[in-house]
């Protein structure tokens, strides 16, 4: 699979020649220094970006050739986010947020679930509390709650510790491993932690667009 960015004389390649799989239920670290296609790989695999060649294949479910609806719809079902910078919508209440993904299911009980999810995560008591209201880490658990509520099979974090302190980004990815386990969910992470690299099943480490080749393959693909 290859990914490239720009065009003509300002075209640069970001994956080149990239074969991973990932097996159901398995977490993965996604490591390697700045620059070097982390990112760019996890927004792949999300459905968030298009590569130029190769097959994509997530959840069963071949995405190179799906529309930007199709692709929408694929995430909503399949796939969790959650960003390093949160992403959270200023104007609406932590329970708002997290029960955004729902109500565009058409999940009945989007407002029911997502208190639920909040609560799993310890921020029960900050239900109608604004972004701006919460602390850093109360916001992150706002966007793990919002990506865990659907019940992804997959879910993917962007360096999802990085705006943090230690204590408060152990409690996060405490959150999203036991997440992964109650769910059986496929959890990838990019990272430069190395020890929240070696929490996962497996690292895979990229260089210059490229898998070192010490990351073998595994298992069933996720």
């Amino acid at each position: 699979m290859e990914l490239s960015l720009g065009a003509g004389a300002a075209r640069v390649h970001i994956l080149k020649g990239v074969s991973l799989e990932i097996a159901q239920g398995e977490a993965v670290g996604l490591v390697g220094p700045s620059g070097s296609g982390k990112s760019s790989l996890l927004m792949v695999l999300a459905g968030l970006e298009r590569a130029d060649s190769g097959r994509v294949t997530v959840a069963g479910q071949e995405l190179t050739g799906l529309d930007e609806d199709a692709l929408a719809r694929f995430r909503g079902r399949h796939v969790g986010i959650v960003f390093q910078a949160f992403h959270l919508i200023p104007t609406m209440t932590a329970v708002e947020n997290v029960a955004v993904p729902l109500e565009l299911a058409g999940r009945n009980d989007a407002f029911e679930r997502a208190a639920a999810e909040l609560a799993a995560v310890g921020l029960g008591h900050r239900l109608d509390h604004y972004p701006a209201q919460l602390s850093g880490g109360e916001q992150q658990r706002v966007a793990v709650a919002r990506a865990l509520a659907p019940e992804p099979r997959i879910l993917v974090a962007d360096e999802p510790t990085g705006n943090l302190d230690e204590t408060t980004g152990r409690q996060i990815m405490d959150l999203l491993f036991a997440a992964q386990a109650r769910h059986g969910s496929t959890l990838v992470i990019v990272t430069h932690d190395p020890t929240l690299a070696r929490r996962c099943d497996r690292t895979v480490r990229l260089r210059s667009g490229v898998i070192e080749p010490d990351a073998a393959l595994a298992g069933t693909p996720a």
